[in-house]
């Protein structure tokens, strides 16, 4: 005959209280108050099974959860630390990553020289940064990262990683714009139903 799982009694009324409140609760993370109606359902002698299909999730589910909570009280409800994956990169490497973006201007822009002339830091580099010039610069700078991690990195901080040019506007001073489109000349056909 398998051995009955249940919960293990309260230590005091404040571990009661905390768990039932727990339980009970609308407003806190969804996981904690699945294991807390969990815990409480074993309190008032539902069998694992039965506590499975109140709560809405398998067995062994709950006999795992049971055995967190017997060993470690209400914490043993909430997820260990270290679960997932470690990040590759450290804040300081992300923070790098988003003030070149930001702040340094790419190797091929051209600058103006105490001469007057124009000159790039490096022909034939891009004078606008973009995800593979921008990985190529971290990796130089000792930063592993592809041009993928770059995009997301700077999209969850909402940095643009390139200027978006305009066709209709220049810094040309002898730039003349031309004059209004043709709508206004244009005659405008108009269908005829059959």
């Amino acid at each position: 005959m398998p051995k009955v799982l249940v919960a293990r009694l309260p230590i005091d009324a404040a571990e009661e209280r905390a768990v039932r409140k727990l339980a009970g609760a609308r407003h806190a993370p969804g996981d904690w108050i699945r294991r807390a109606r969990i815990v409480v359902a074993s309190w008032e002698g539902g069998s694992t099974e039965a506590v499975a299909v109140q709560v809405g999730c398998h067995p062994q589910t709950v006999r795992e959860w049971l055995h967190r909570f017997n060993a470690n009280g209400v914490d043993g409800l909430g997820d260990r630390s270290g679960a997932g994956r470690r990040p590759r990169l450290t804040e300081d490497e992300r923070s790098r990553i988003v003030a070149m973006a930001r702040t340094r201007q790419p190797p091929g822009r051209l600058a103006r020289q105490s001469d007057g002339t124009l000159d790039a830091e490096v022909e034939g580099a891009p004078a606008h940064w973009t995800l593979d010039s921008l990985g190529e610069a971290l990796r130089t700078e000792g930063i592993a990262v592809g041009r993928s991690q770059v995009r997301r990195i700077l999209l969850a901080e909402g940095v643009r990683w390139r200027r978006t040019g305009s066709w209709t506007t220049s810094s040309d001073p002898e730039f003349i714009p031309k004059g209004l489109g043709s709508l206004g000349c244009t005659s405008i056909r108009r269908r005829t139903r059959q």
